[in-house]
């Protein structure tokens, strides 16, 4: 009695599997697609090596020089003297505290302002793209062409001061707004809230809309309120959003310098000057471009701070 062997059975390979030590071949046209993608992001990256990595560069080298924009001596290494120097200065001080107060000031009422205004617009209702697009209009608009307006209503006989008299029979006569030191700083914070509140607006309508109606359908099951919806729903759905705008809010108060600018010149008596503002006006007016550039760099230390602690009370915790 013979007995036949069966032949041993092995796993088929497939056809397409390809050995470890196979060469990976890359499909036609992969050359084509990395190249126009490199094109694209060309135009973009040498834009930015242009106006803001070579700046940057340039800017920290100048720090520790004698730089000047006109000036016939030679750039010498001078260390950390422009440091000094700016450490040493009640201006640079009096700007610091400047800016702190209007950030401390605008950071909570624009995102505050900002997130009712989401909230209104929020609902489906006739009419709401005609207040999205009035709520967002002062975003759009030129910071100059605004401070123009702002400025020509803060005048003595100005819009603003006519109105407190209309509506108070005479009782109130309105202050030199900008002349003033206890009331131009004000008077900058309320313009740049409401020019700047709709752009935040935006932001909160984009997190307000991602949040899941089911949430609220099942809050209003349970028969919560209105606000115990917000506090328990919107809020918590806002969290993420909650840290962009707070960045955003804080690094454009940290920058002010279009409004003092044209509004007020760093007056009266330095009571709106700013970083920013201190910092352009020593490197053009003043032709220092050293100590305008060491400005620059502090400024750049803070707001990275700033940023990073932010960053950390708003991160994600186990």
């Amino acid at each position: 009695m013979t007995t036949t062997q069966l032949p041993s059975r092995r796993p088929a390979v497939p056809a397409t599997s390809a050995s470890p030590h196979t060469p990976r071949h890359r499909r036609p046209g992969y050359l084509r697609e990395q190249l126009s993608g490199w094109g694209m992001i060309a135009p973009a990256a040498v834009l930015l090596l242009a106006f803001v990595f070579l700046p940057a560069i340039l800017g920290f080298g100048l720090a520790f020089t004698n730089a000047r924009l006109i000036s016939p001596r030679p750039v010498e290494f001078v260390g950390t003297d422009n440091f000094a120097r700016l450490f040493a200065d009640p201006t640079f001080w009096r700007a610091l505290l400047n800016v702190s107060y209007f950030a401390v000031v605008v950071v909570p009422v624009q995102s505050g302002l900002a997130l009712a205004m989401a909230l209104l617009i929020n609902k489906k209702f006739r009419g709401v793209n005609f207040f999205r697009t009035i709520y967002f209009l002062p975003v759009v608009t030129s910071m100059v062409v605004v401070s123009l307006l702002w400025l020509f209503m803060y005048r003595k006989d100005g819009l603003i001061n006519e109105l407190l008299s209309t509506f108070s029979f005479g009782l109130i006569q309105g202050a030199d707004w900008l002349n003033d030191p206890a009331t131009a700083m004000p008077a900058i914070i309320a313009l740049s809230i409401w020019q700047a509140a709709g752009f935040h607006m935006i932001i909160w309508l984009a997190g307000l809309q991602s949040i899941s109606g089911e949430l609220y359908e099942a809050a209003q099951l349970d028969g919560a309120s209105r606000w115990h919806q917000f506090r328990y729903v919107t809020w918590p759905g806002l969290k993420h959003t909650r840290s962009l705008v707070l960045v955003t809010i804080t690094i454009q108060a940290l920058g002010l310098f279009d409004q003092v600018s044209v509004m007020t010149q760093g007056g009266p008596l330095d009571s709106t000057t700013t970083i920013i503002y201190e910092a352009v006006r020593s490197g053009f007016k003043q032709q220092e471009t050293s100590y305008a550039s060491a400005i620059s760099l502090v400024f750049f230390v803070l707001v990275l701070l700033i940023s990073a602690v932010q960053r950390y009370l708003t991160r994600e915790k186990d």
